[in-house]
């Protein structure tokens, strides 16, 4: 019999009030729903109560201790290595991404790490940044946001970028922020098991009530209502474009902190003597980092620059290869593939070149075919807007350059991306056009890298998993790095001729925390 299950409500499990429908995940593997698992599309009524809980919540988190957080933090990791094989059972099942290595070697062990990360983090208050102006009178220190933070999380990532526990949670929580959890529909199961862990955590630690909320799906206008009343005070959101811009929009219209992930291309530059070296090998280099995962990251190599004549021939005939011989993968929702297969007919409708793929793949489950796609450099730096268009999943479109002059001209045509690669040549030989082709590309990305391809994300204090603008909606910011993130859910405040004894205790004479700190221009224990 199938189970409608509950939400997760001011510290409390429960039945949701009159739910306006009822939905159950798709195994993209097999294209059957998981009905013995029903959720529910919460109404007004249970978004209010996660409002009004979140209201509440607030302060009392505000004003714990990092102590307590950090152990909530340290906590929850364990219980997800404790109820790892469930976790893993259920997001396969919900994804279709297989069970090793991706999912209980690479992806849980990255989000444990990010969440104790994030504990170390509060423990030490590196994210405060404390500043001392002791001529003035002055001092200042990053502080949590006075609400809640609305994160709404992928499909991609069940477990590193979910709402429940990805890296937005975990920076908003040491940050001392509640977070309202709005899960991907396509993976609630996975989603209610880490938030089951996450409520035992934090009622054993005894975080405040509604600190952790969980809804499942709503209507979108109930969505967008949620960023407009007051207890919201941040949103963070990984997704599409178009949805992540009408976030933006009600966002900015209320004056709220608002951090997107929405789309990228991620551009790698082939230079002459390195791709003339090392043709074949980097052939297969670029299908393992297209093709994995179904090319569902959001660092796939979407955009290949290269030069043309034999020597692109000769790598694209190779690509090719490898890309019709292999099955693809497993797509993540019938939604997902249909929007890759509409983003090839708007590439083919600018005039790219279909070499391999370009179909919906013929199996039960949700899958396109790998795809490779061509355009000249003049047919590219001509319509540049639409031949940007993200086909998200394993397909790329390779611009075929007949100069250096022209593969320049395509990188400054570029809109932002998260990562910009360059292949070149470690003897020298592509030097001189390197120093003026990375500069154009160093400012239309959040990540510069050289002789790699971009897809892995590294859960590093030096990693920036941001870029200019439409990567995400502001190009200072990084939803990956801690305790960098930590800051997007903070406000900087600052103490004018306060007090001693009235001081926060990072900012009190003697550091009596032994932190860092901003003294007088120097950094100093």
């Amino acid at each position: 019999m199938s189970t409608l299950h509950p939400v997760l409500i001011a510290g409390q499990w429960r039945a949701a009030d009159a739910p306006s429908a009822t939905f159950s995940a798709t195994n993209p593997t097999t294209g059957q729903l998981l009905a013995d698992d029903v959720y529910p599309v919460s109404s007004k009524a249970d978004v209010d109560a996660v409002l009004v809980a979140a209201a509440q919540a607030a302060p009392a988190l505000r004003a714990t201790s990092p102590e307590t957080i950090a152990a909530f933090l340290n906590r929850y990791a364990d219980l997800l290595e404790a109820n790892r094989d469930a976790l893993v059972a259920a997001a396969h099942a919900e994804t279709g991404f297989p069970t090793e290595p991706r999912l209980n070697s690479v992806e849980l062990p990255r989000t444990t790490g990010q969440l104790r990360q994030a504990a170390q983090a509060a423990l030490t208050r590196s994210w405060t940044r404390p500043v001392i102006d002791t001529k003035t009178g002055i001092r200042s220190l990053h502080e949590p946001l006075g609400g809640a933070a609305l994160v709404f999380g992928p499909n991609n990532f069940p477990f590193a970028f979910n709402a429940i526990a990805g890296g937005d949670f975990a920076a908003a929580i040491a940050a001392r922020c509640p977070v309202i959890a709005k899960v991907h529909t396509s993976h609630p199961t996975t989603s209610r098991l880490m938030a089951e862990c996450a409520h035992q955590a934090a009622t054993e630690i005894g975080l405040p009530v509604g600190s952790i909320q969980v809804l499942y799906r709503m209507d979108h206008k109930l969505s967008l209502g949620m960023i407009e009343n007051p207890a919201v005070a941040a949103v963070g959101f990984t997704g599409s474009r178009s949805a992540g811009m009408q976030l933006k929009e009600v966002a900015d219209r209320h004056g709220k902190p608002v951090y997107l992930e929405m789309s990228s291309v991620n551009p790698v530059f082939i230079l002459p003597d390195y791709l003339a070296a090392n043709s074949e090998a980097l052939a297969a280099e670029f299908f393992t980092s297209c093709t994995m995962g179904a090319g569902q990251f959001c660092t796939n190599p979407g955009l290949l620059v290269l030069p043309g004549g034999e020597l692109g021939a000769a790598f694209v005939a190779a690509a090719a290869a490898k890309f019709a011989e292999a099955k693809p993968g497993v797509l993540l929702n019938k939604g997902g593939r249909d929007s890759l297969a509409e983003a090839v007919e708007t590439l083919k409708s600018a005039g790219a070149t279909v070499v391999c793929g370009g179909e919906v793949f013929d199996d039960p489950g949700f899958r396109y075919a790998n795809t490779i796609l061509t355009v000249t450099g003049a047919q590219f730096i001509a319509d540049p807007e639409t031949l940007q268009t993200e086909a998200f999943g394993p397909a790329s479109l390779l611009v075929l350059c007949e100069s250096g002059d022209e593969m320049l001209a395509v990188a400054n045509a570029l809109e932002g991306n998260l990562t910009g690669t360059v292949y070149a040549n470690d003897e020298g030989a592509d030097d001189a056009f390197y120093t003026k082709l990375a500069p154009a590309l160093r400012v239309k990305v959040g990540r510069l890298l050289n002789n790699k391809m971009p897809t892995g994300v590294a859960v590093s204090p030096a990693m920036n998993h941001g870029g200019p603008f439409p990567a995400t909606g502001h190009p200072f910011f990084s939803s990956v790095g801690i305790p960098h993130a930590i800051s997007r859910f903070s406000m900087l405040c600052s103490y004018d001729n306060v007090r001693p004894h009235r001081l926060p205790a990072e900012l009190q004479d003697g550091n009596p925390l032994g932190i860092w700190r901003l003294v007088d221009g120097d950094w100093v224990k």
